[in-house]
Formats: C-alpha cells, structure tokens, sequence
C-alpha cells in the first residue's frame, strides 16, 4: 500500500482514512439518523486493523459524541493512528450550531477536544467552515499559536475557497484542505485543487461516495425511509430529478467494481484518489462490514478507460 506525505507535513497517511461523522448519532441539525457506538467502535477497530492509519472528526459531530466515540475506541490500542478534528462549529444549551472564528473560542474548543479525545496534542487541527468569513484571520492566527504551544501539530482548513486559503497563508502555512470531492460533486475540481497541488497544500477529499449515494446499494426506497433526523432527506443530491441520474451513476460504478471484484463504492472512492492533487479520501464508516466493503480502495485503480467512461456519463 502507498501511503503519501500530507502537503509539507510529516503525517504519512494510507489513501483512506477513517469518516466519524456519522458516529455522532442522533439527536442533531447535521446527524445521519441513529448509531450504535458499539457498531462505530468496531468500524475504527476493523479500519485499524486493516490498517488504516487516520481518523478525521470534529467536535460538532454529535455535539461532542464523535470525539468521545473515537476516545473509547482508541483507549488501550498499542499503536495510535493520527486523530484529525476540527473547530469553528459552536453549540449552546439549546443545541442550536453556529460558527465562530473568535480566539477564545477557538482556544475553548481545543481544550475541550483535547478532552474529549483523551489525547495530549492534536495531530491536524482544522477551521471545518470558514464562517464568519471576517474573523478568518483571527481565526488563523490563533491556531498559529496553538501549533507553536504544541497544542496540535500541524493546522488545515475545510471547506474553503482560494481566497480565503491564501488570507490565511498570508499569516502561517495552511497545511491542508478539506474539500468535497465526488463524481456527483466535483466542483473543486477546476480551480481549488490544482491550486492545493501547485502550492503543495495536502488534500483530504470527504464525501468521495457522496455520502452514500455511489455505494451501489442506496435505492429510491432507502431514501424515502431515511429517519427524520437524517440530514439526507434533505440534501439536493437526494432529490429529484438529480437522485435518478445519481442512481444511475452508482449503476455504473457497480458494473466497473463487478469486472474486478470490487464494490461500487470502492470505485468512487478509487476515481476520487485519481485526481493528482489528492492526498488521501475520508471515508465514512458505521460498521466492520462497511469496512470491508470499502478497504479494497486502498490499493484499487481504475484504468484510463474506466476514467474515461465515468467522464463520459458525468458530462453527458
């Protein structure tokens, strides 16, 4: 397995890494509908042990319940792989999620994922929205800081736009971005990422099976029986007419993934890794045998041909 430096830094990862978003449960404005932590803690272990060698959550994820998920799961493993969070999402006791750039927060925020994740220093510290845009540069100096007093290790950003990468490495290196990135959603494609590859900034692509739609098995019936608190049922991805086409895509996946015996959710992730500016895909995981069903990706490539046939759906 090839593993690839992150940007300039020193954190050598696998081509996938482990997505706890979901593990955050229930109960939340972004959730995925209900987890079993049990379930969550047997994906990271079956990952582990496969072995991936990252974690990437974020304290919003759960409102907390993520990084506390990851903690148990870690507790007690000889080797540790490196653990990813992220800041700048806040809740109050309503529940109710903003953002905030503000430098006591971001420092409140720290400490309190230090904590949760039982962990003495953060191997990659990220701003997961760049909201509000204003105090990006407060924002960014502070996990300058935060770097220097050996709090986390190395600082990214997610979900931003060139502009506001380079406001930010006007201040102190942006170590990386983390963008969505899928055949559904490409966006990033054409200017975001040859700008990460030119100036050496480490890509982690999340969503790369767009949060389950190209996995092969999601149908028109999953869909419309998603629990309420599913933010899906609410995504435009999952809505017409864009599910049809969105379907029909993961169909020809599948048929690709049959010719090799891999899944169609292994290939999406494959096409992700195929973009050179990529360094590796977050992959969500909510059980082991999600985990087998995507490990294959690791060491899976599609040929030129299967790239081009992929293409040739997407854009017609």
């Amino acid at each position: 397995m090839q593993k690839r430096f992150l940007g300039t830094t020193d954190l050598e990862l696998t081509p996938m890494g482990i997505g706890a978003w979901a593990m955050g449960g229930g109960g939340w404005a972004f959730a995925w509908g209900p987890q079993d932590d049990a379930e969550s803690i047997a994906a990271i272990h079956r990952a582990l042990d496969l072995g991936v060698n990252w974690i990437d959550t974020a304290a919003v994820y759960g409102l907390g319940h993520s990084e506390e998920v990851v903690a148990r799961a870690l507790a007690g493993r000889a080797v540790q792989p490196y653990v990813f969070t992220k800041c700048e999402r806040v809740w109050n006791e309503k529940r109710e999620i903003s953002g905030c750039l503000k430098a006591d927060s971001i420092r409140r925020e720290c400490e309190a994922s230090l904590r949760r994740l039982k962990r003495d220093v953060i191997d990659l510290y990220q701003v997961h929205w760049p909201d509000p845009e204003p105090d990006l540069e407060e924002a960014w100096s502070t996990l300058a800081k935060l770097r220097q007093e050996g709090k986390v290790r190395w600082i990214g950003v997610s979900n931003f736009n060139v502009t506001q990468i380079e406001r930010c490495r006007a201040i102190a290196p942006v170590a990386s971005l983390q963008p969505p990135y899928s055949a559904v959603s490409p966006e990033v494609a054409s200017e975001i990422l040859p700008y990460c590859l030119a100036n050496r900034i480490g890509v982690l692509a999340y969503a790369p099976m767009k949060s389950g739609l190209l996995t092969g098995k999601m149908t028109k019936e999953r869909v419309a029986a998603f629990p309420s608190d599913d933010f899906r049922r609410r995504a435009l991805a999952y809505q017409e007419p864009h599910l049809t086409r969105n379907l029909a895509l993961a169909d020809l996946l599948k048929g690709i993934g049959e010719g090799h015996g891999r899944s169609a959710g292994e290939v999406a992730i494959a096409w992700a890794l195929a973009n050179p500016a990529v360094t590796a895909a977050i992959v969500g995981m909510r059980s082991a045998a999600q985990v087998d069903g995507v490990i294959g990706a690791m060491e899976f490539r599609l040929t030129d041909a299967e790239m081009a046939e992929i293409e040739a759906f997407r854009t017609k």
